[in-house]
């Protein structure tokens, strides 16, 4: 049995034979509210890894550096060992969820511009929003590391808003975690799913994402199918 490293809300990792990569198992599990809300959607850790490893591999061929190696079975992909940077790097196009309610609009209206929010990654602390100067002043990330992500971060938004409006999916908006590799290169980590991001249906503005879990609109497991039939064409 390999030997596990880590296990978070959605994912276990687990060590491999060699130390510079890992095994990311994704689980059916599902939390909201940073834990507070906690359930299962069938088969999510299948659809999960499908995504992520579709998603990963179209941004690959558009230059961006991240740490799959490849999808091992349903569950599983090969990654790069990476220490993780403790941020959530949030991307947002539409105001929607805690963003409309922070600005007293309404769900929906389009920004003028993408904003890029930064959040401490802690669960207990209910992940607080920070600005540019906390990770060097509290020492888990460099001025230049919180750029590269940043920097990431928006271009990976033009590349899969513009790939997902072909398929007639809005990216309202979406949370990326980027990690540190043994040569100091920050890399794209993590998954990039309807966990992850918020997927409208383009004429409709249908949710195909976890807030279908979050606010107990039911058809979560057809939302996330959904995605995949759109992206895949299959």
């Amino acid at each position: 049995m390999a030997e596990l490293l880590y296990e978070g809300k959605a994912k276990k990792v687990f060590a491999t034979a060699d130390p510079d990569k890992v095994i990311m198992y994704y689980k059916d599990d599902a939390t909201a509210f940073n834990g507070l809300k906690k359930g299962t959607i069938m088969d999510k850790g299948v659809m999960n890894n499908t995504i992520t490893s579709f998603f990963f591999d179209l941004l690959a061929k558009a230059g961006i550096p991240h740490h799959q190696l490849e999808k091992l079975s349903e569950r599983e992909a090969l990654c790069v060992k990476v220490k993780i940077i403790p941020l959530e790097v949030i991307t947002r196009n539409i105001a929607a969820g805690s963003l409309a309610k922070k600005m007293g609009v309404a769900e929906g209206l389009v920004l003028q511009k993408p904003i890029i929010e930064l959040c401490y990654k802690n669960d207990e602390l209910g992940d607080p929003m920070i600005n540019d100067d906390y990770p060097a002043a509290f020492g888990f990330a460099t001025d230049e590391q919180v750029q590269q992500c940043k920097a990431l971060a928006l271009k990976i938004d033009r590349i899969l808003t513009d790939f997902l409006a072909e398929r007639k999916i809005r990216l309202v908006d979406f949370k990326l975690e980027f990690g540190v590799d043994k040569e100091g290169r920050v890399l794209l980590a993590d998954e990039i799913t309807p966990d992850t991001c918020r997927f409208w249906d383009w004429d409709t503005n249908e949710k195909l994402d976890k807030d279908r879990f979050r606010r107990d609109l039911g058809n979560v497991e057809e939302a996330y199918q959904e995605i995949i039939r759109r992206i895949t064409g299959k």
